[in-house]
């Protein structure tokens, strides 16, 4: 399922709503090309500190979390950046995930 945002200025965004098949396969890169640098380094450290106490598959674990938690995440930070459902039904798909909106762009 998938969202538009817009922000004030007009840049509209296009957003996967659900479990992160591309976070899933390729761990902190998605974040990366997105642009979302904080959940990236976070991503990587993660990856990172839990691998390396278990000879690199806890990675796995970390990878397989943040598929279920990073398309919410993203659009969470978006929303607080000011960007805004572009149209009605956007917004109601974005509730009925489970990430309030207050109003519409």
């Amino acid at each position: 399922m998938r969202a538009t945002l817009e922000n004030e200025m007009g840049l509209i965004k296009e957003v996967k709503i659900g479990f992160s098949w591309t976070t899933f396969f390729f761990g902190f890169f998605p974040a990366l090309f997105r642009g979302d640098l904080k959940w990236a380094a976070i991503i990587f450290v993660a990856t990172l500190a839990i691998g390396s106490f278990t000879l690199g598959l806890g990675s796995w674990i970390v990878t397989i979390v943040f598929a279920f938690i990073y398309n919410k995440l993203y659009i969470k930070d978006l929303i607080e950046k000011g960007y805004l459902p572009a149209s009605e039904e956007s917004r109601m798909k974005l509730e009925s995930a489970g990430i309030p909106v207050n109003r519409v762009a």
